[in-house]
């Protein structure tokens, strides 16, 4: 039986320098479990919403306090041999008491804790009391004892296991918190439980298999009686005896016939139900276990080859080419994440065509809905083990605490087919030959002990099925650069913080697992955050919103002469914007363009979880950028891009559709008015999951006027690509070339518009006349004479005129139309 303690929690300061007017109003403020304590006093209306403006730095004390959690529970004896406290997630540091007893000690958020307490319940009313140490005073205590090793940003995460970002990242604010994230409750049973399932599924020699161990806990020391495990999938069942306190147990499965679960795009995502249920020898249930799985067999081939050493995902024999995106935790506060979030984001993965997500290293482990959600939708999921830039510790503390907590995670996510890589942490090889770590460490341990030993040793023996990669970047091989682009996995970093985004054409990745370009979020979204006088990109809050180092100057100088400098701040928004979509565009274009070379792309980031100028597609309020829309163009299953090759212009079509292509393309040379000065038409084939290269004529590639032309190839099947001969800012651009109107209709506005000569990039930002309001579509690029149709959701009763007003109808044209400078 299990009793919930979700109600009648109060929180309250133990130790810390809260402000003076709040110092006597944080005795017994009423908390909500799961939660932390920036929640709680956020809703008690203790505190400003620490989003908004420069409150972050204002509630540093919060996460520099102790903080004392407690609750009173009603107990009546069930009769049962054990009784438990199941704590499945405490952040991070804490104390937890039952009666005026310790139970435990904890040091680790990415644990849950199962703690006997039979013997400490009384009848009646029982007090619980969890005390939490600051984080920010527990990881300086242990940088101090363990040993100062090199880390990203101020402070010294590396120390303890909590997650990484929550205390401040490039694109997160530090607002360390504490609390109860997970549910937390009693748990009383007698005879047996189901400790854990670890079902193992592949498919050899084409027949669906799953090999199910099953973790068995006594209530008894010494059990008198055996049990019997049920265990029942696909139409099969298989019975299990257990001798007297055996604690564990497999059965292999075979279930020919069965369907399989395929990535989206690549078959059906089926799942069939695996029913685990353990039974007394008198055949009484005493434990129940059931779980979706897939069927699937997975490998990642990174044979060296002529070019390199390859990095290609496998799933049920098929090569999967990866469209992805890295993911970080919903909300700075991860309570707050929901299957409702959840769905929404992974929503925005899904209708932007991408296939992957990677859980960074430095967030965390995520829920089962998350994963749940992955395998129903078919996103694969690359798992990070939870370190990122950093070196660590290998004293037998942290080692203990990284073994316990990566046992866990991969026993609980095996049954979800989505998850195809485990990686062993985030850039910290790269940065310990890369980034003069050595001279820092001297003989101090490193981290090196758990990518290359503790990880892959629990991936072996738990999930062996799955494959391990020791860290990305990483190029599998001890005796070549961790990040070079002819092997394995790299991350391009270069670009965004030090060179133009055509040197994303420089590499010749083999998989780029990061990579990406900074740009503001919403309008919207940055009026509800800052609200410096005058707006200003280097406003005082709007720098606590920047959080990369020298952020918004490098978004000055990303523009270099692609887009000219904004003279004001709605210019900014829109420039920045759009030049991260199209940094990104551009970077991806031509990974593409190299397949098979390149197997596939995880940009930096899908998500966001503040309001914040950062790499995010989509920001916090759930506004689609700029990049959002570019990056549905650019993982389409389909994509035509024209690239430069040795002197000349090629077009690539890459067909990741499971259907060969035939069609006719058509390649003009035209003039931004629409005259078309050259033209030449050819017919198509690509067969399905390739790719082929047409030269694009000389005619076509030649041009006569730099600044007033431009060629197009547009194939009959829809794929459309464009090559421009010029930079926006030297070509001859019109700002009014387009003729707008917009009408109600049922569930929004349709925004109508007609070229008159060549429009780059035509965005609604809807937002502007309503927070919200979502446009369908952006980045439309019309010829001359094309009419295209927007969509805009938004709630009725707005001025249908304010979508097309120049403030929210934007293109590159009013950016960079000569007749404006």
């Amino acid at each position: 039986m299990h009793h919930d303690l979700a109600t009648g929690w109060t929180v309250r300061l133990v130790t810390g320098e809260a402000p003076d007017d709040l110092a006597s109003r944080l005795d017994a403020v009423p908390a909500e479990v799961p939660g932390v304590v920036h929640t709680d006093l956020l809703a008690a209306g203790l505190i400003t919403d620490p989003f908004v403006d420069d409150a972050e730095a204002s509630l540093r004390w919060i996460g520099e306090s102790d903080w004392e959690y407690r609750t009173s529970f009603d107990w009546s004896d069930t009769g049962d041999t054990r009784v438990d406290l199941v704590a499945e997630g405490l952040d991070t540091v804490a104390h937890v008491e039952l009666n005026g007893v310790t139970v435990a000690r904890t040091v680790n958020q990415h644990r849950s804790y199962r703690l006997p307490v039979a013997e400490l319940l009384r009848p009646g009313c029982n007090d619980i009391v969890i005390t939490f140490r600051s984080p920010y005073a527990y990881a300086r205590e242990q940088e101090d004892l363990l040993g100062k090793r090199p880390h990203s940003y101020e402070n010294p995460f590396n120390a303890m296991r909590k997650a990484a970002c929550n205390f401040g990242w490039d694109w997160g604010p530090d607002l360390a918190s504490v609390g109860i994230w997970k549910p937390i409750g009693i748990h009383s049973w007698s005879g047996a439980r189901i400790a854990a399932v670890r079902p193992l599924v592949d498919v050899i020699d084409g027949v669906p298999t799953v090999t199910v161990h099953v973790d068995v806990e006594w209530a008894d020391t010494e059990p008198a009686a055996g049990a019997e495990l049920a265990v029942e999938v696909a139409g099969q069942t298989a019975l299990v005896a257990l001798g007297p306190g055996q604690t564990s147990a497999s059965t292999t499965i075979d279930a020919p016939g069965a369907a399989l679960w395929w990535p989206r795009g690549y078959g059906e995502q089926t799942r069939h139900e695996l029913d685990v249920r353990l039974l007394s020898e008198t055949g009484d249930e005493l434990s129940h276990w059931t779980r979706r799985i897939g069927f699937r067999s997975v490998e990642i081939d990174v044979a060296p080859d002529e070019q390199g050493s390859a990095f290609r995902i496998i799933v049920n024999g098929e090569d999967v080419y990866i469209r992805g995106a890295n993911w970080i935790p919903d909300d700075v506060f991860f309570p707050r994440i929901t299957r409702d979030t959840l769905q929404k984001s992974i929503t925005d993965a899904l209708e932007s065509n991408m296939n992957m997500l990677r859980v960074w290293g430095g967030g965390i482990y995520e829920s089962e809905d998350f994963y749940d959600l992955c395998d129903e939708n078919g996103i694969l999921v690359w798992q990070d083990f939870l370190l990122a830039c950093a070196a660590y510790a290998e004293d037998d503390a942290l080692w203990s605490e990284f073994e316990a907590e990566a046992v866990e995670a991969v026993t609980r996510l095996t049954a979800h087919p989505s998850l195809v890589v485990w990686n062993g942490g985030n850039e910290n090889i790269w940065g310990y030959i890369d980034w003069n770590w050595r001279s820092q460490l001297g003989a101090m341990t490193w981290g090196e002990g758990y990518y290359i030993d503790l990880f892959p040793r629990i991936v072996r023996q738990l999930a062996p099925n799955t494959p391990y990669s020791e860290g990305s970047p990483f190029s599998f091989s001890r005796y070549v650069h961790p990040n070079d682009d002819a092997h394995g996995t790299m991350h391009i970093w270069d670009v965004w913080n030090r060179v133009d985004y055509t040197h994303y054409r420089d590499y010749r990745p083999r998989f780029v697992s990061e990579f990406g370009f900074q740009g503001p979020p919403a309008w919207s979204t940055l009026e509800y955050a800052v609200h410096d006088e005058p707006r200003d990109p280097f406003g005082p809050n709007m720098l606590v919103h920047q959080k990369a180092d020298d952020g918004n100057g490098k978004l000055q100088r990303g523009l270099g002469e692609h887009l000219p400098q904004p003279d004001s701040y709605e210019d900014w928004h829109w420039t920045m914007q759009l030049n991260q979509a199209r940094a990104v565009a551009y970077g991806i274009e031509h990974f593409r363009s190299l397949f098979p070379l390149n197997r596939g792309s995880i940009v930096w980031q899908l998500n966001d979880c503040w309001p914040v100028v950062s790499w995010a597609a989509v920001d916090s309020m759930r506004h689609r950028k700029p990049l959002w829309h570019a990056l549905r163009r650019v993982y389409a299953d389909r994509l035509l891009t024209i690239q430069p090759r040795e002197g000349a212009l090629v077009a690539v079509l890459h067909n990741d559709a499971a259907e060969a292509l035939s069609t006719t393309v058509t390649l003009t040379r035209r003039s931004l008015l629409g005259e078309i000065l050259a033209q030449e038409r050819m017919p198509v084939e690509v067969d399905a999951r390739s790719a082929t290269v047409i030269t694009v004529p000389a005619s076509i590639a030649s041009v006569a006027d730099s600044s007033a032309e431009f060629a197009a190839v547009i194939a009959d099947s829809g794929e459309r690509a464009f090559w421009y001969f010029a930079e926006d800012p030297a070509l001859l651009l019109q700002s009014d070339a387009v003729a707008a109107s917009a009408t109600e209709v049922p569930g929004g506005y349709a925004v109508r518009v007609e070229a008159r000569s060549l429009v780059k990039d035509l965005t609604v930002l809807a937002d502007k006349v309503d927070a919200g309001a979502r446009a369908q579509d952006g980045l439309l690029t019309l010829l001359p004479g094309e009419v295209a149709e927007i969509r805009v959701q938004a709630r009725p009763g707005l001025e249908p005129a304010a979508f097309t007003d120049p403030r929210v109808l934007r293109s590159a044209n009013d950016l960079c139309d000569p007749r404006n400078a």
